[in-house]
């Protein structure tokens, strides 16, 4: 009877201290950047991977999405050449999407931090806020989105 009662304690205890937790709560007042033309472009990736699955190269890829940026009547300047102060600075962004959005394609085993890195150094030099990297060598697409917080 004694442990009986020790249990409920106990139980009663952690109900008490999971009511108390916010479990699930979404940050509120976030802006996401470009959410259409995100999603556009997500199912751009998704059908590429699809169609080529994800032993291609690169180039195969941006040529894909090439295609598909001109059939769906998207705005874009693929390897755009990142020049600063009248002077090519050697980056080439594989596309500008809309004048907002960069994207780098990958078809590598993993994303390391030199990714993201890179990634940044195009969003800063070019003065863009959103980068998204598409990785697809991956069984799943998972595109990753990169800030520029200046």
């Amino acid at each position: 009877s004694d442990i009986i009662s020790l249990y409920r304690f106990e139980l009663a205890k952690v109900c008490e201290s999971t009511k108390n937790m916010q479990k699930g709560i979404i940050k509120r007042n976030i802006e996401i950047l470009y959410p259409e033309l995100s999603y556009k472009l997500n199912g751009i990736f998704f059908r590429i991977h699809k169609k080529l699955g994800r032993h291609c190269r690169e180039k195969q890829y941006a040529d894909e999405l090439e295609r598909e940026f001109k059939r769906d009547d998207i705005n874009y300047k693929r390897e755009h050449k990142i020049i600063k102060d009248d002077d090519f600075t050697g980056n080439i962004v594989d596309f500008v999407i809309n004048n907002n959005i960069v994207v780098d394609i990958k078809a590598k085993k993993y994303l390391m931090k030199d990714d993201f890195y890179q990634m940044q150094r195009y969003l800063k030099s070019i003065g863009k806020k959103l980068g998204l990297i598409v990785n697809f060598r991956d069984d799943f697409i998972k595109t990753k989105r990169v800030l520029n917080n200046n």
